[in-house]
């Protein structure tokens, strides 16, 4: 998957035929969806319009965002709003898992917006939302898709400590692309961040790519094998869409074959799960990480 390969596959003039997703359908996901509307909850696969709504609703799986939906980075991949966030909601938590609970989700994966304006940049609500659900839904598995809470121990051992199956941290995209990718964030200190994890004594740890602006397979190769020497244990590996005119553009369309082919090369390198395809989100078949 050299540039030049990609480039002459596919290049980027308008959406390729295996990106095309089919409307959700089922039963689970009609319940699901009509919990959603009824009670008005709020989940990132509706607002997101994930492809893999009906896939994941039907097997169970739902994603939520905690800490509002303004953010303190302005990624240039990223669809959500940067700006002042609002004042912090005490009573997310238990919302959160009334929802969790209402939609009888068997896995949920948390995730929410950065927000380097609070002193503890969130972890304390993160720990407590966690907190909630265990006690209103037992049974319910959880991931935390976190932030990075800029390297601070303190606030990643929050999340450690209350014990979710799986924790996850984004890289997004290789070590030359982080610096236009996610202006704020840094290569090193996300893959300190997983290792620090693991040495914590996190159950299980995961975290995602995303491919086609501009990199080449080589430094996604060498990325999937940093995360190894972090001993993370499970990579997604996905296509990145322009949310807008004002994001960064798509400069490959990578082909299905690719990403079979970096999901072997992952699973030879040992990765205990390898999620690999141009559909692929972070929390897709996520129910799936925590065995």
């Amino acid at each position: 998957m050299s540039v030049d390969t990609v480039t002459k596959a596919a290049p980027p003039k308008g959406k390729p035929k295996w990106l095309r997703v089919k409307l959700p359908t089922g039963r689970k996901y009609t319940e699901l969806r009509g919990l959603v509307d009824k009670y008005k909850l709020h989940t990132i696969c509706t607002s997101g319009s994930c492809p893999n709504m009906g896939e994941c609703w039907g097997e169970g799986t739902a994603t939520f965002m905690i800490l509002g939906n303004i953010c303190t980075r302005s990624c240039g991949f990223c669809g959500v709003k940067t700006g002042r966030p609002e004042t912090i909601d005490w009573e997310e938590p238990e919302k959160v898992a009334r929802s969790i609970r209402l939609m009888n989700i068997k896995h949920a994966v948390l995730t929410s917006v950065d927000r380097d304006d609070l002193k503890d940049m969130g972890s304390i609500i993160w720990a407590e939302t966690v907190n909630a659900v265990r006690r209103m839904s037992p049974g319910t598995t959880l991931e935390t898709l976190i932030p990075d809470f800029q390297g601070v121990e303190r606030n990643i051992d929050r999340i450690v400590e209350v014990a979710p199956e799986v924790i996850s941290h984004n890289m997004e995209t290789v070590k030359r692309l982080t610096r236009e990718v996610r202006i704020q964030a840094k290569y090193e200190r996300s893959l300190e961040v997983l290792q620090y994890l693991k040495e914590k004594g996190a159950r299980r740890t995961k975290s995602g790519i995303m491919l086609g602006l501009g990199e080449t397979e080589e430094e996604v190769v060498d990325t999937m094998r940093d995360l190894r020497n972090a001993d993370v244990d499970v990579v997604t590996i996905g296509q990145y869409l322009q949310p807008s005119k004002k994001h960064l553009p798509v400069k490959q369309f990578i082909l299905p074959e690719q990403f079979d082919r970096l999901r072997e090369i992952g699973l030879d390198m040992g990765f205990r799960h390898v999620e690999s395809g141009a559909l692929v989100r972070s929390s897709y078949k996520a129910h799936k990480h925590v065995d």
